[in-house]
């Protein structure tokens, strides 16, 4: 049922409204939250395909100004996230000397079946802005290159095998799980035309090759991996991972729930003292947030979509501050959100992130003892890291709950995409 909260169909103020109580986490689950078949919120946009879909969803003024502002952010000249608008020199590219042949030699059999035109579509510089095009949401922004759905099997299947041959199994199986659970949304609230396992974009930069510089890109609701080699280093960032809901009676695992477990050991770990300095705001609608910090589609997160230049001044806790245990927890967390890296690469990236321990920052909004939803973030001048509970958007929770999720991963200081890496190779393109 509309209020006068509501910005369009999808969107309350309630989400981003300062509350003096604290939000508490639903005992229910997420299926006292599933709208009626037939209500409109659903129910209006039964029959389209994506595309009419789309086209009626940016229709509405607050949707044309969320629009305008990302576009006027993807517009920008590409810098990287920084803590103050200067980026750091901190990536310096080493060359993987064996670096596996595997994924290009996968991306290669992609190519090889598309015809002149899909190549077109689907192959772009490596160091092309459409990197940046890149969104979360389910009705679309920019296309990017072929979309899954729509591809011939075979032609899917070789997409999804480069992903796959790109990945450690366990991120490739991350992955599609989070693809899956869209699925299983499109199947709860009856929008399979809309949300569905293959209602993905993708596209592949440069010209494959192991010891080169090339990479691909799959994006969709809640799923937005970039994926970039550079002479044999992989970069796999920005991610964005997501699910509404993020899990599924036992259907299928919850995706984030290691993830979620190891963050809250951590986070009821800390002391007094250190707690006073990691909670930054007491709860994640904490009225003493100032003006901005909350956004009516990122909510809490502050590396989504089109933020590629963001200023994100350190907040928190620093590293130093926690003991052996403490940080081994927390990057076991960074591990975590380095899953989709192969093992091997996930050792180079881990060793980045080791060699800033003294720069990592730990923020934490809400209770630490699991009893609210909460936003957690990793910040270091190699890795900023976010999860964040999220109010519905198919499923009628007006305010954050466990069981909607976004998560995202970037380098920051220039290395999304791999672009400070592709600068010390020379491939580079500006924007």
């Amino acid at each position: 049922m509309s209020t006068e909260n509501d910005l369009d169909d999808f969107f309350s103020s309630d989400r981003v409204t300062a509350r003096d109580e604290d939000v508490t986490l639903d005992q229910g689950g997420y299926r006292d939250h599933l709208y009626d078949l037939d209500d409109p919120v659903l129910a209006q946009w039964r029959g389209l395909d994506y595309v009419e879909f789309s086209r009626r969803k940016r229709e509405p003024g607050f949707v044309q100004e969320l629009l305008g502002a990302w576009q006027d952010l993807y517009d920008e000249p590409f810098v990287g996230v920084t803590t103050d608008g200067v980026v750091r020199d901190v990536h310096r590219l080493v060359p993987v000397t064996d670096a596996a042949p595997e994924a290009a030699r996968a991306a290669e059999r992609l190519l090889a079946l598309l015809d002149d035109d899909r190549r077109a579509v689907a192959q772009h510089p490596v160091g092309s802005p459409r990197w940046r095009a890149w969104s979360n949401p389910e009705f679309v922004i920019h296309d990017g290159g072929l979309r899954l759905e729509e591809l011939d099997e075979p032609v899917a299947q070789a997409a999804l095998a480069m992903v796959e041959a790109s990945l450690s199994p366990e991120g490739y199986a991350r992955v599609r799980e989070a693809m899956a659970l869209n699925g299983f949304l499109g199947d709860l609230v009856d929008l399979p035309d809309l949300m569905n396992e293959r209602s993905y974009w993708v596209s592949v930069f440069g010209t494959p090759s192991a010891g080169g510089a090339w990479g691909w890109q799959l994006f969709g609701h809640h799923v937005a991996v970039s994926f970039v080699s550079v002479a044999g280093r992989h970069v796999v960032a920005p991610v964005f991972l997501g699910a509404e809901p993020a899990l599924s009676d036992g259907a299928r695992p919850p995706l984030f729930d290691a993830r979620e477990r190891a963050a809250l050991e951590l986070a009821s770990s800390l002391t007094d003292v250190q707690r006073a300095e990691a909670v930054v705001y007491s709860s994640v609608l904490d009225p003493s947030m100032p003006a901005g910090r909350l956004h009516p589609a990122d909510e809490r997160h502050v590396a989504g979509a089109f933020r590629d230049n963001r200023v994100v001044p350190p907040e928190g806790i620093r590293a130093t501050s926690l003991d052996d245990h403490q940080w081994a927890l927390l990057r076991a967390i960074v591990e975590d959100f380095h899953l989709l890296l192969t093992e091997p690469q996930r050792r180079l990236t881990l060793a980045d992130v080791d060699a800033h321990r003294d720069d990592t920052w730990l923020s934490w909004y809400g209770a630490t003892d699991g009893s609210q939803p909460f936003y957690l973030r990793i910040h270091s001048p190699v890795v900023l890291a976010e999860l964040d509970h999220h109010a519905g958007v198919w499923l009628s929770n007006r305010l954050p709950a466990r069981f909607h999720v976004h998560t995202t991963l970037r380098q920051p200081n220039g290395n999304d995409y791999g672009r400070a890496y592709l600068a010390q190779l020379g491939d580079a393109s500006h924007d």
